[in-house]
């Protein structure tokens, strides 16, 4: 339930970030809705109002660019690190764990219907991650069209790709034509 990468699927709900107009997957309340209960987020919350759904997309930025800049060695914008701080100040609290199908995950007063509420999953992620052992395994995908942000379990920690499936075969695919062009 508690994945330490979640904050990591919440920024990448917008992809292809080096592309003249990136790709959006959460572009009205009901959107991030379904993707907050897909992820092990409450089930049945009701979307967000405008303004705070809103609220949730401006998250969304802050914690990509604290991590992208995490991902390129460059130090993080004091101003998104303080905005995490607070936005964690405002969230629910973690006081009570739950069990669901043999894993726990913390329980989320989600009743006020706030983006805080919503996202403190997801923000709790963002700031053990920051916090914790793995953050010098944040890796931005080595496509610069792509721009997805991952947390690199490989065991050489050396992993470039989002996924060998999509940018990977891409790169081998384009080396392989550029070296056969010039064969």
């Amino acid at each position: 339930m508690n994945r330490p990468d979640l904050c990591l699927e919440f920024v990448n709900t917008r992809y292809w970030r080096g592309q003249a107009t990136p790709t959006e997957t959460l572009n009205q309340p009901e959107d991030l809705a379904a993707w907050s209960a897909a992820n092990g987020g409450p089930k049945g919350a009701k979307p967000l109002a405008r303004k705070e759904f809103d609220q949730a997309i401006e998250l969304r930025e802050m914690i990509h660019r604290l991590f992208d800049a995490e991902a390129q060695d460059k130090a993080p914008a004091a101003r998104d690190l303080e905005a995490l701080n607070h936005a964690l100040a405002e969230a629910p609290a973690r006081t009570t764990l739950r069990r669901e199908r043999s894993l726990y995950g913390w329980d989320v007063d989600i009743r006020s219907g706030t983006a805080l509420a919503l996202l403190a999953p997801v923000l709790w992620s963002a700031g053990d991650l920051l916090a914790g052992s793995r953050l010098d395994r944040v890796r931005r995908c080595a496509n610069p069209e792509c721009g997805w942000l991952f947390l690199d379990d490989s065991r050489a920690g050396k992993r470039r790709w989002c996924s060998m499936q999509s940018c990977g075969n891409r790169a081998k695919a384009k080396r392989h034509y550029h070296k056969s062009r010039e064969s």
